[in-house]
């Protein structure tokens, strides 16, 4: 990048971002959250491609954002406290006709919920997956959870559609929780995924 303001406007999944850069500042404006994140003084004086593209990975969120080591941090420092998990294998017959729906039911709650897709067919992933107390005949399952107070619920063995999503989510927004897990939060200790 250039010493002058460079500005690149970029789509991710469906979620402009606007990244720029100056002597002293590189700046990143993510719309899904509407967040506005700067790699300081400091850091820009020593940047180069391969430490801005770091810098943009960790904190460019999707409208639908992959699960993965590297955007956990991006994922946990955002400003939205609500994140929804789609949890299903991508080398499933039914993935691309679900993203697509989940992709769309993302747009309904943008600035409000993260949308993640947590990879089931990656071993990496069953962490999470357990952390939800989900098996593997249970998915795909949404799982939704709040970063504040560690609440969370699940609806597994899902049909993927705009309106279970939206029903979903409503239902957490306000307050409905499904009995079953109320009850296992309470017994669950607290795991950092």
């Amino acid at each position: 990048m250039s010493p002058d303001c460079d500005d690149n406007d970029d789509d991710f999944g469906g979620c402009s971002s606007k990244a720029s850069s100056t002597k002293e500042t590189c700046q990143l404006e993510i719309q899904v959250d509407n967040e506005q994140l700067n790699l300081e003084d400091e850091d820009t004086e020593s940047i180069d491609a391969t430490k801005l593209s770091r810098f943009i990975e960790i904190n460019s969120l999707h409208m639908v954002t992959e699960y993965n080591p590297v955007t956990v941090i991006g994922l946990f420092n955002s400003v939205i406290q609500i994140h929804l998990l789609l949890i299903m294998n991508k080398a499933s017959p039914e993935y691309e006709e679900n993203m697509h729906r989940y992709q769309k039911a993302a747009k309904l709650f943008q600035g409000k919920i993260l949308f993640i897709l947590v990879d089931s067919g990656m071993k990496a992933n069953g962490k999470v997956i357990s952390f939800f107390k989900l098996k593997e005949s249970q998915l795909p399952a949404l799982a939704i959870y709040r970063t504040l107070d560690d609440e969370w619920d699940t609806l597994p063995k899902v049909e993927v559609s705009i309106e279970h999503v939206q029903n979903f989510c409503d239902g957490f927004l306000s307050g409905k929780l499904l009995k079953e897990n109320r009850e296992s939060e309470q017994k669950t200790p607290k795991v950092e995924l």
